[in-house]
């Protein structure tokens, strides 16, 4: 059957008007799952019971199956299980006064950053729009509250998987499907350059948020810790963003990984904001302290080494935020997303 969920409006029309029924039709059932969050054709009481029941023969709208849900104080952790067998992660954070989803693109991911416990497994496949949608519906159903924030930080490199994202995001923004602000969608990459290249031109991924990993500001360095980045591509990305198209009062967001004795030093620090100089308006720095993991041999510098490096980039105009990640209770903060190494059945409900 075709996903209803990895369909865009017009495509959902098309699929109407090919089958003899009239195009409004795609507008009810859009309302129904995105607005309504009903997933039954059964339910859409609005449709003939005849059509109802063709479109159950040749639509789908939940494809996959949650298998787990992990709580914790600051976050929920899910399993969802694809078609074909694989399982994936998505984490719906607590902020202050709002909810943040971050959603799986990938199953895998082939960056292979030497601090992510996702490329312990490689590349599967990449996540169908309708895939990462479906994150987005299960755990909205689940929320008690509407989810305003969506980040693409989970399982994979979501410009690794291009089409399927801007699909997603394009029924993520749009008034008659998700309706999220725009500002309010964030897609992090490790900073692939053609793709970056591609998303500088495209008029709806440029006019979201972006969030580029950096993790040293030496190249050879963070080559070896993200090794699918070859040598020479930092002052390519650097070119990139430093010309990237912003709206005003938009920045772009470096996020730092910091791994004590690996890349938390002074000299770090000074060469990082080396990097951005003339340009300290554009970005904004993240500084995520390392989560530690069982199965990968780094540790977390020391809160006195972390406010060290921090206040060398704020006393060069760099505005820069230490962001302890949230989700490390059910192993779903940043790095630890993968899927074929815990079943966490003690906290599970």
């Amino acid at each position: 059957m075709t996903p209803l969920t990895s369909l865009s409006r017009e495509q959902l029309r098309d699929f109407f008007i090919s089958t003899g029924e009239k195009p409004f039709r795609a507008d009810q059932v859009l309302r129904w799952v995105y607005k309504k969050g009903v997933f039954d054709f059964q339910s859409m009481t609005d449709l003939s019971v005849e059509l109802r029941i063709r479109l159950s023969e040749t639509l789908s709208i939940l494809e996959l199956e949650p298998i787990q849900k992990v709580k914790a104080s600051d976050s929920t952790k899910f399993l969802f299980k694809t078609c074909d067998g694989h399982v994936i992660e998505t984490v719906l954070i607590k902020e202050r006064d709002h909810l943040t989803l971050c959603v799986s693109t990938q199953i895998g991911c082939a960056v292979g950053c030497r601090f992510c416990a996702t490329a312990l497994d490689g590349l599967i496949r990449n996540l169908t729009a309708g895939e990462i949608i479906q994150q987005y519906l299960i755990a909205q159903g689940e929320a008690g509250e509407r989810i305003r924030n969506v980040v693409f930080m989970g399982m994979g490199e979501p410009l690794a998987n291009y089409d399927n994202v801007r699909k997603a995001v394009e029924i993520m923004v749009s008034p008659w499907g998700l309706d999220l602000s725009r500002r309010r969608v964030t897609v992090s990459t490790s900073g692939l350059i053609a793709p970056l290249r591609k998303m500088a031109r495209d008029p709806l991924l440029r006019d979201i948020n972006l969030a580029v990993s950096i993790n040293s500001p030496f190249e050879e360095e963070r080559s070896e810790l993200m090794p699918l980045l070859k040598r020479g591509s930092l002052k390519e990305l650097m070119k990139i963003l430093k010309s990237f198209p912003l709206r005003p009062y938009r920045k772009i967001t470096l996020e730092y990984v910091l791994i004590s004795g690996i890349n938390d030093s002074l000299s770090h620090a000074i060469a990082l904001a080396k990097l951005l100089k003339g340009f300290e308006k554009r970005f904004k720095v993240n500084l995520i302290p390392y989560n530690p993991d069982p199965n990968l041999p780094f540790e977390r510098p020391s809160l006195e080494r972390i406010m060290v490096f921090q206040s060398q980039l704020w006393k060069r105009g760099i505005s820069t935020f230490v962001r302890f990640s949230k989700g490390q209770e059910t192993f779903g903060a940043c790095g630890q997303l993968r899927a074929k190494r815990y079943v966490l059945k003690s906290q599970a409900v």
